[in-house]
C-alpha cells in the first residue's frame, strides 16, 4: 500500500511538471500520448507494488518462436 501511495505522489509530480509546458505549446497529440503512457506506467508501477506478477513480453516472444526452434532443431540434427 505504501508503494502504490509513493508512486502516486511521483506521478502527480509529474504531471505537475509536464502537463502544463503541453497545455502551454497546445500539442493535443502529444498530451494524449502522455497521459496514455503515463496510465499505462502507473498501472504497471501499483501492480509491482502489490506483487502481482506481469508477464514478461519475452515470454510471449519465445512462446511463438518455440515451434518454430524445435522443427529447425529436429531438422539439423
Amino acid at each position: 500500500m505504501l508503494a502504490s501511495i509513493g508512486i502516486l505522489l511521483i506521478v502527480f509530480v509529474i504531471i505537475s511538471i509536464e502537463v502544463p509546458a503541453l497545455v502551454k505549446n497546445g500539442t493535443k497529440q502529444e498530451l494524449r500520448v502522455f497521459w496514455v503512457l503515463l496510465a499505462i506506467g502507473t498501472s504497471l508501477g501499483i501492480a509491482l507494488g502489490f506483487k502481482i506478477d506481469i508477464p514478461n513480453p519475452l515470454d510471449w516472444i519465445a512462446a511463438v518462436y518455440k515451434p518454430v526452434s524445435s522443427l529447425i532443431s529436429r531438422l539439423l540434427q
